[in-house]
């Protein structure tokens, strides 16, 4: 069991696609954990999700998914489960608080910003669910421990 939430196609293709999901919600992550990059914190986003009939426990996920999975990502550790995080967090962001179309708001004519990137976000998420990492992942090293023994 352990070996197929560690084992990961090395690719660097995957390798990539890792990295570049988790520098991208890295920044949205530490906005709402530490108020960094213009965001408010962990409080101030945690009442913000709560006005906005959001529960506690899912914000809290949120955070954790945003911040903690993204580091997961960029260091290729717990690919699967970071990427299971953020594909639902993206999932969220686009049916409930994303209302205003598809597009993004290049040249802000609409109320607000479409969904389509999350639509990408949860697409790479859903590859490296299913292939892993790629190379430099941790999760390897991990498989190859828990292979040996």
């Amino acid at each position: 069991m352990l070996e197929k939430l560690f084992y990961t196609e090395t690719s660097w293709f995957f390798t990539l696609l890792r990295l570049v999901l988790g520098f991208v919600i890295l920044p949205h992550g530490l906005q709402k954990l530490c108020g960094w990059f213009g965001g408010y914190g962990f409080a101030a986003t945690l009442d913000f999700f709560k006005s906005e009939g959001i529960p506690y426990a899912i914000g809290f996920l949120v955070i954790v998914a945003e911040s903690f999975g993204a580091l997961g990502l960029i260091f290729g550790l717990f690919t699967r489960l970071s990427s299971f995080g953020i594909a639902l967090t993206m999932l969220g962001a686009a049916v409930y608080v994303r209302k205003n179309g598809f597009f993004m708001n290049w040249f802000n004519q609409q109320a607000g910003e479409g969904f389509e990137y999350h639509i990408l976000a949860i697409g790479i998420a859903l590859i490296l669910m299913v292939a892993g990492g790629g190379q430099l992942a941790l999760d390897s090293w991990i498989a190859n421990k828990v292979h040996s023994n």
